[in-house]
């Protein structure tokens, strides 16, 4: 009810400010509140103690934070991610939040908090995955994506121009320029797309066979919808993977899936960056999402069955529908945010 009553302070504030962002406002909080109504959640076909969850990428940012989530509410979890060490101490921790009586003793941890270093990037990981999951758990309820990478740069910088006085220097790109503008690409596209694409081709048939209730949660970026500078490469690529499962959520109508766009998150993600690119916004660590709130909003949504969610929730939807109605304002909004001022 927080996020409610927040978007109703937001829509008052609107008011004042502008009609037609007003309605708009006023539109996404009648359509949250009737949504809460009529939704049946999820708890009651899928009791929490009896869920499995899978969480890709889930050795560091919002991943374990979802993580740590699912354990304190004596879900079985499986921590997926390349780097071992932090599995493991992600493991530990969500070994020592499960409820007293789903931890008696120590083999029920091992069987309910499982780590797996795997990179799913790779078809062999994420079917051995599968096949351990299987043997395991004998199934899967929830599959929460939310590995990738970033990009941070403009594109044409990452392809060695830069922009003084209304012109490139050099005046072109050469080929080792666009060729690294296109391996940068590359890398971002195999992390934000092609192993979300793998992730989900691979385990899409033991949800549908095995869960009563199956989910999908994709940790998008509200970059994915609403155009940035300096994220071209990124945006393009996190905008792939979202339209990809949003198009499996219409072929598989008995899969839910969720999608998830927070705006700037605190941490360490821009660290990723594959084009070695600068973070330009204000500090994300001091005025960025709370990974905390993003893994709460993420279980809350794929309780009450959510399609889209934003965060912030009114924010995200203005910028959305608003880059329709005023692409120019939020251009410049854009802009301002991430401190680009056009040579």
């Amino acid at each position: 009810m927080d996020a409610l009553a927040s978007a109703l302070d937001v829509v008052k504030v609107a008011v004042k400010c502008h009609p037609n962002i007003a309605l708009l406002a006023a539109l996404i909080t009648g359509h949250r509140i009737l949504q809460r109504l009529t939704r049946k959640q999820r708890s009651s076909i899928l009791p929490r103690l009896r869920e499995r969850v899978l969480i890709v990428g889930a050795s560091s940012g919002i991943g374990r934070a979802i993580a740590h989530e699912y354990a304190s509410r004596g879900s079985s979890v499986c921590v997926v991610g390349r780097r071992e060490h932090q599995l493991n101490v992600v493991a530990e921790e969500c070994a020592k939040l499960l409820p007293n009586q789903t931890a008696e003793d120590s083999s029920d941890k091992s069987r309910r908090i499982l780590r797996i270093k795997a990179d799913f990037n790779s078809v062999e990981d994420m079917v051995a995955l599968r096949d351990q999951l299987e043997r395991e758990w004998g199934g899967l309820d929830t599959l929460i994506v939310s590995a990738g990478v970033s990009a941070l740069r403009p594109l044409l910088e990452v392809a060695g121009l830069e922009r003084r006085d209304g012109a490139f220097y050099p005046p072109h790109a050469d080929v080792e320029g666009v060729k690294h503008a296109v391996s940068a690409a590359t890398a971002a596209m195999q992390s934000n797309y092609i192993g979300p694409l793998i992730c989900v081709t691979t385990f899409i048939p033991l949800l549908s066979s095995t869960s009563p209730s199956p989910s999908v949660l994709l940790v998008s970026s509200l970059a994915a919808v609403v155009p940035a500078p300096t994220r071209s490469i990124y945006a393009s690529t996190k905008g792939a993977s979202l339209l990809l499962y949003q198009s499996l959520a219409i072929e598989h109508p008995y899969i839910a899936f969720t999608h998830i766009m927070p705006s700037s998150v605190e941490g360490d993600f821009r660290a990723s960056a594959v084009d070695g690119g600068k973070v330009r916004e204000a500090d994300p660590n001091k005025h960025g999402l709370k990974r905390e709130a993003v893994a709460k909003r993420c279980l809350e949504a794929i309780e009450n069955g959510e399609k889209a969610v934003f965060m912030p929730v009114i924010m995200g939807r203005i910028a959305h529908f608003g880059y329709w109605l005023f692409p120019s304002l939020i251009e410049r909004f854009a802009a301002r945010k991430y401190k680009y001022v056009p040579a």
